[in-house]
């Protein structure tokens, strides 16, 4: 049985600490995706024209919002988005 180097000893110590530092940021990146992924709200006038979330008031499905930034149309943001979009609006027009 072979014994370690102090040099090899050193070199397993780095790989673990490097290994369990990487599994910290990355559950900490899932997490924040997590608790991101959580609140939306609807934001209108900001979308482009037919990529409206859902229905308007002159139409009956998403995706047929006719002109950019129409004021009936919607699409769902992370909460506290739209308040910082130029023209965008929490309730519709």
């Amino acid at each position: 049985m072979a014994l370690l180097t102090d040099k090899e000893k050193t070199m397993n110590k780095m790989k673990t600490i490097t290994l369990a530092s990487l599994a910290l940021l990355g559950s900490n990146f899932v997490a924040m995706e997590a608790s991101a992924a959580g609140a939306k709200e609807k934001c209108y006038g900001v979308v482009k024209a037919g990529q409206n979330d859902c229905a308007t008031k002159t139409s009956s499905c998403a995706g047929s919002s006719k002109t950019d930034g129409q004021k009936d149309a919607f699409i769902a943001l992370p909460a506290g988005l739209c308040g910082k979009l130029v023209g965008g609006s929490l309730t519709s027009s």
